[in-house]
């Protein structure tokens, strides 16, 4: 069956033959899962830290534009 592919065709199943086989990752799932808890848990601690200053400098902000215009 090979010998009516191209020379192109050839190398490209020669390459392909080198790969390593795919891995199976699916048994990863507990690291996912660490790693969103852990981001979710960062990124509350911040807000909780910063978010009092950032709503002063955003309500800032707003002030001025809004009496900019009038």
């Amino acid at each position: 069956m090979l010998h009516h592919l191209t020379p192109f065709d050839r190398a490209v199943n020669a390459l392909l033959r080198r790969l390593p086989a795919p891995r199976d990752d699916r048994g990863d799932v507990p690291g996912w899962v660490l790693v969103t808890l852990m981001t979710a848990g960062l990124v509350l601690a911040i807000w909780a830290i910063a978010g009092p200053a950032l709503t002063g400098l955003f309500d800032d902000a707003i002030a001025r534009v809004t009496s900019f215009g009038g």
